[in-house]
């Protein structure tokens, strides 16, 4: 059958978008499906794809697919590329509150086109000696380098992504670099098991990383640069060895929109 679609780009996280609101064609059991469309070669290409369906009490709700085709946690670009989907697709205007599966998300889309997205509050965060994990929606581990350059990002995030801690859920691995006021990023992304120019939930844990590392206090702003562009995030202390209000801004672009053919009975 044929698919439209649209593709969407979060500082170079890309992402098929497909509008399930009339009628679903994709599920979660579409993992050879999804898989293909979100290939580079023989596919649309994109480190993940999403749908846009309804759900009751919400302007709309999330479903969020890596490009090895199984649905996974919290895409932070993806959720800003969704609501300036949703603001084309005339669901929304320029606010709303949208369900994913880590619960309630609430955002708004700026006058400079912006898309600023809240994410859920971080709980407590393991510090080790030179690194950090937590949960932003998504599992991180944050280690700082000296030159982010130096690094080779997928060869050293399949390292830790594939550890023994790690290995059976897998985490996300990123590499940061202290420049001036601003964060340099790479990030290696399981699921696609590969470096991408930029994570949402990624860069949300590089900036509360940062936050611990330097001891500040109360609210913060965090200017990043990711390899896919400029993000910020900001966010407040709430006291308990946690985080609050966290908010990740970025641009989210339309790029190209087309028609596909899919095979639903593949399997």
């Amino acid at each position: 059958m044929k698919l439209n679609f649209r593709k969407y780009q979060g500082t170079g996280n890309d992402f098929v978008m497909i509008d399930q609101r009339e009628t679903q064609h994709l599920t979660r059991e579409s993992v050879e499906q999804i898989r293909h469309l979100c290939d580079r070669r023989f596919g649309i290409g994109g480190d993940g794809l999403i749908l846009l369906q309804n759900k009751e009490g919400y302007d709309f709700e999330m479903i969020y697919f890596n490009s090895d085709g199984n649905e996974s946690t919290m895409c932070g670009n993806g959720g800003r590329c969704i609501v300036a989907f949703a603001k084309a697709l005339g669901v929304i205007e320029n606010k709303c509150k949208f369900l994913a599966i880590d619960g309630d998300h609430d955002a708004l889309i700026r006058e400079d086109g912006w898309v600023e997205l809240k994410m859920g509050n971080v709980g407590k965060v393991e510090i080790g000696e030179d690194y950090y994990v937590l949960d932003t929606g998504s599992p991180h581990y944050v280690v700082f380098v000296e030159d982010l350059d130096d690094i080779n990002v997928p060869e050293s995030g399949s390292l830790i992504r594939y550890n023994d801690r790690f290995r059976k859920e897998g985490i996300n691995v990123n590499f940061v670099e202290q420049a001036d006021e601003s964060l340099l990023v790479g990030t290696y992304e399981r699921g696609v098991e590969d470096e991408t120019l930029s994570c949402g939930t990624g860069v949300t844990a590089c900036a509360i990383a940062q936050y611990l590392k330097s001891d500040k206090k109360g609210q913060m702003q965090v200017p990043i640069q990711a390899k896919g562009g400029k993000l910020s995030v900001r966010f407040s202390e709430n006291g308990k060895n946690g985080f609050e209000d966290i908010w990740l801004s970025g641009p989210a672009t339309e790029v190209f929109r087309g028609e596909v053919d899919v095979d639903l009975d593949a399997v």
